[in-house]
């Protein structure tokens, strides 16, 4: 009859670890894309971070991220509306570190109009940079992936992933389509130590979701905590909006050799939010 672990043991932490890794991650100069990143820097990978934002705060974003957690931490500017860009990247990324070890497609835009009026050069930026971009991005590096007997892609699709809601068809579809394209490359991906994985957030507590709470309230005529629980939080029964740094650290343990055996999933980290 098998004993229980020492009391020490069953209290310790379960902490990844990361030290020695590469990772890039779109769309990480702000909100959740710099929470996976901050995540993963603190585990002891270097990482490159892309997206948008002031120059000299992005540069300051970058220091502080190298300074507080001690690991190399680069900044790329790429355009992943354009395959070219997203190329750019992932070959940038090679010739500073190398290797790439672990993807973070997270790099995503919405926009919300009823079908019938939905522009289509709307439609058409938000298949190239929250699904193509994904697929050129992963193209790119998981031959090597393979290779080397190590790879982690990890997509962050979104609740909408898993279901609809209306006047968001391209976002929509975007993160279904990314979901399938995360399934497929885990079987690719199975004997070669390579696992992909799509993280599917409800809403999650950014510096653009605080600004949509204020627009929301003016529009509604309502005070804000009423927009957050009856407008922004209505399908999310636990009323609350998740962390970036709980999507951070869901994305650090998949990452982790903690994460092995974990492919092919979507994770929802929704309050709820898909469990009706």
């Amino acid at each position: 009859m098998n004993s229980l672990p020492p009391v020490d043991v069953l209290k310790s932490p379960v902490a990844a670890d990361l030290a020695g890794k590469i990772a890039v991650v779109t769309g990480s100069t702000s909100g959740i894309g710099l929470g996976i990143a901050a995540a993963l820097a603190k585990a002891g990978a270097s990482v490159m971070i892309n997206g948008l934002g002031d120059a000299g705060a992005v540069e300051e974003t970058r220091r502080q991220l190298a300074e507080t957690h001690r690991v190399e931490v680069f900044y790329d500017d790429s355009n992943l509306m354009d395959p070219v860009g997203v190329a750019d990247l992932m070959n940038n990324a090679v010739d500073v570190f190398g290797r790439v070890d672990i993807l973070v497609n997270n790099a995503g835009i919405q926009h919300v109009a009823p079908i019938e009026e939905f522009p289509v050069d709307r439609w058409d930026a938000i298949i190239a940079l929250n699904l193509s971009a994904a697929f050129h991005a992963t193209r790119a590096v998981f031959g090597a992936m393979k290779a080397n007997g190590y790879g982690r892609v990890i997509n962050i699709a979104s609740a909408h992933g898993l279901v609809a809601s209306p006047f968001k068809s391209a976002y929509v579809a975007a993160k279904h389509g990314l979901i399938g394209f995360t399934k497929t490359i885990a079987l690719e991906g199975a004997e070669f130590g390579v696992t992909a994985n799509a993280i599917c957030p409800g809403y999650v507590w950014t510096p653009l979701v605080e600004k949509q709470i204020d627009e929301q309230a003016i529009a509604h005529g309502i005070p804000r905590d009423q927009v957050v629980r009856d407008v922004l939080l209505a399908s999310q029964p636990n009323k609350r909006f998740a962390t970036v740094e709980e999507i951070g650290g869901l994305a650090a343990f998949l990452a982790s050799g903690l994460g092995a055996s974990i492919t092919g999933s979507a994770l929802p980290v929704d309050g709820g939010w898909t469990a009706h």
